[in-house]
């Protein structure tokens, strides 16, 4: 299947059918981001580490088999979100470059323990619309202008533009955003994907440490 349409279930049966690897999938992802990012601005930063940890995983799932359904499977995370590697987090501001978080996302832990690779950062309105009363969807200090898939210079909304855009476009078999008030539903509805919200207070702030 194209990356534009492959769904998690597509790349687990791959992975275990040993169609691919989980290398195969970070290097193709990797040549999808560097062909359009250029162009839309929703990649903010690679992870240097996921090639490897992508090595990793395919020789855990030969020898010991598969941890579940995420084993193996690239995603993109959000720029807001504590990753505690060689990633910065920054929520797409220069400001908050090179900041260090006391300790990582109870979520990004959660993905780690499953199997998951942490493919890089998505672009994101700037510290996630929380900048100024007058801001711009999809724009941060350090990323430019996140645009939409469907037409030159497509507004695409905010927050969490770059998860929206690098979903429809197939940078990533998955993304992750933030939502306050509206930060995931508005791109999602941008970019024609399904974007998920969940039921306040139902994960803790703890989970994302946003």
């Amino acid at each position: 299947p194209l990356l534009a349409t492959i769904t998690i279930d597509d790349i687990i049966k791959g992975l275990d059918q040993q169609k691919f690897t989980s290398v195969d999938l970070v290097r193709a992802y990797t040549a999808r981001i560097n062909e359009v990012n250029g162009i839309v601005n929703a990649v903010l930063e690679a992870n240097p580490d996921a090639l490897a940890i992508a090595h990793e995983l395919d020789k855990e799932r030969e020898l010991y088999g598969s941890r579940g359904p995420l084993h193996g499977v690239p995603i993109l995370v959000k720029d807001n979100i504590f990753t505690m590697d060689r990633m910065s987090a920054s929520s797409g501001s220069y400001a908050l470059l090179g900041s260090k978080a006391a300790r990582k996302g109870a979520i990004v832990a959660r993905f780690r323990k499953a199997g998951a690779i942490l493919l890089g950062k998505t672009n994101l309105s700037e510290w996630a619309n929380f900048r100024s009363t007058n801001v711009t969807g999809g724009w941060s200090a350090r990323g430019g202008q996140t645009l939409g898939a469907f037409i030159p210079s497509q507004a695409v909304g905010g927050s969490s533009s770059g998860s929206a855009v690098a979903t429809i476009l197939g940078l990533a078999a998955t993304s992750l955003g933030t939502d306050t008030d509206g930060s995931i539903i508005w791109p999602a509805q941008k970019c024609n994907v399904v974007g998920i919200r969940t039921t306040s207070k139902l994960l803790s702030e703890k989970e994302w440490d946003a």
